[in-house]
């Protein structure tokens, strides 16, 4: 039989406990979140409204180079607001990523915690 205050088990027993309580601690506060999530859905607004602007400008440009008053400017708003959309899109894409790998590592990390089957006694 083993000797109950063994301080090599103690220690380990803490380490452990002490890994568990890291797992579960709040990686952010709300108001941290809150304001990365604002951050995300400006530069989205953002990259939709330059996409416009660089398109507006690009036609405006041609019309009065080519003298196409409404032409170039309508086709190239169009192409302005896509580029726009998808830029928008791939920064969607990479904040789901993110949220899915820091998800990932949280329900990992919660586990890491816990004894195997044959380390209890």
């Amino acid at each position: 039989m083993t000797d109950p205050h063994d301080p090599e088990r103690l220690r380990a027993l803490e380490e452990r406990l002490e890994k568990a309580k890291k797992a579960q601690e709040p990686r952010t506060s709300r108001g941290e979140e809150h304001f990365s999530q604002a951050n995300m859905a400006w530069r989205m607004v953002t990259e939709l409204v330059a996409g416009l602007l660089i398109g507006f400008g690009m036609g405006y440009g041609l019309d009065k180079a080519l003298g196409t008053t409404p032409l170039f400017l309508v086709l190239f708003i169009g192409f302005g607001l896509a580029a726009g959309v998808k830029t928008m899109m791939r920064t969607a894409k990479e904040i789901e990523k993110g949220q899915i790998a820091e998800a990932n590592g949280a329900a990992h990390g919660t586990n890491a915690g816990t004894p195997a089957s044959d380390e209890r006694d």
